[in-house]
């Protein structure tokens, strides 16, 4: 088994904890940190990608630093919803505020 194999087997694996965390989790942070599992995953196996292939070493951090941008604005954006959810209803459950949408 390649070294990349092995990479793309421990990346493959945190998307799935992190799938398995989204249909799991009732909180809205559970489920952020799900998400952010989800995107370790794919900037791991962005930079083994490029890591271990002909691709460019440097193209494959820049990916990566791209998918850990989005990341911290997406932690920021969720961050100040789930705020606001906390102060309009006095709970991140999600089962709590599905007045919303009603």
């Amino acid at each position: 088994m390649s070294a990349l194999t092995l990479y793309q087997l421990v990346a493959l694996l945190l998307l799935v904890i992190g799938l398995y965390g989204i249909v799991v989790r009732r909180t809205l942070v559970g489920m952020l940190i799900s998400v952010e599992l989800m995107l370790n995953g794919a900037g791991l196996s962005i930079v083994a990608a490029a890591q271990l292939t002909e691709a460019n070493a440097v193209l494959g951090q820049l990916g990566t630093l791209l998918v850990m941008g989005l990341a911290a604005a997406e932690a920021t954006l969720v961050l100040a919803i789930i705020i606001v959810v906390s102060r309009r209803f006095g709970t991140v459950e999600t089962d709590a505020i599905s007045t919303l949408k009603e």
